[in-house]
């Protein structure tokens, strides 16, 4: 599906408070950016900010980062941000980027917690490695993630659920719980938050996968 540009989208972001311009210019310096020495946890591919607007709200002793590559969708969050259920955080920043660039924004050890939401499949098996779950991607976040570090997964997707439940057995990371229906696993739902995509299609019946894998 193309992409539809907004063209005050570029303008608007950069202009946010909450977007950060320069984030290797923060490179080992999160905390100091948010103020205080709470964890630093990242939402890669946020979309429409909805889940990590929401889980700012819900945890504020957590400092939160959302990444997103394009600015027509940063835009979205960044207007949701303003609205007056969420104004008044100030637990969470937007950085517009290529997660290829992770290990150049967050130093090691820096990152405690990565939330990747219904992510881009990549169907074709010779874009694989763009897949946000292969082990190219699994190894950039181990050498931003602190010790016991997690990633958290969840996508409708099955193909592609059964691929990264390969790519992180291959990577050597310990899979610490998953499920195929995630909003009828009493333990993984318990405090789960739905991304908009989530909420569309769960209505429609559609289930939900979900996995934890902690770094090696």
């Amino acid at each position: 599906m193309r992409l539809r540009n907004i063209p005050r989208a570029e303008g608007t972001v950069q202009a946010h408070k909450t977007v950060i311009k320069r984030p290797e210019d923060q490179k080992g310096c999160w905390r100091q950016v948010f103020g205080n020495k709470n964890p630093v946890y990242i939402e890669i591919g946020m979309g429409k900010g909805q889940f990590i607007l929401n889980m700012a709200a819900k945890y504020p002793d957590i400092n939160f980062v959302g990444i997103e590559r394009y600015t027509s969708v940063l835009l979205r969050a960044v207007e949701k941000f303003d609205t007056d259920e969420f104004k008044e955080l100030n637990n969470v920043r937007f950085i517009c980027m290529d997660a290829r660039n992770v290990e150049d924004v967050f130093a090691p050890g820096e990152v405690e917690r990565i939330y990747l939401n219904f992510s881009d499949p990549w169907p074709k098996a010779r874009h694989a490695r763009r897949r946000l779950t292969s082990t190219e991607f699994l190894e950039r976040y181990e050498k931003v993630l602190a010790d016991g570090g997690r990633v958290e997964f969840k996508t409708d997707n099955t193909e592609l659920f059964n691929f990264s439940l390969e790519q992180v057995k291959e990577a050597g990371w310990t899979l610490e719980n998953f499920t195929y229906d995630l909003h009828h696993n009493e333990e993984m739902n318990q405090d789960n938050i739905m991304t908009e995509y989530e909420e569309k299609f769960s209505k429609k019946g559609n289930p939900t996968n979900k996995l934890i894998a902690v770094r090696k």
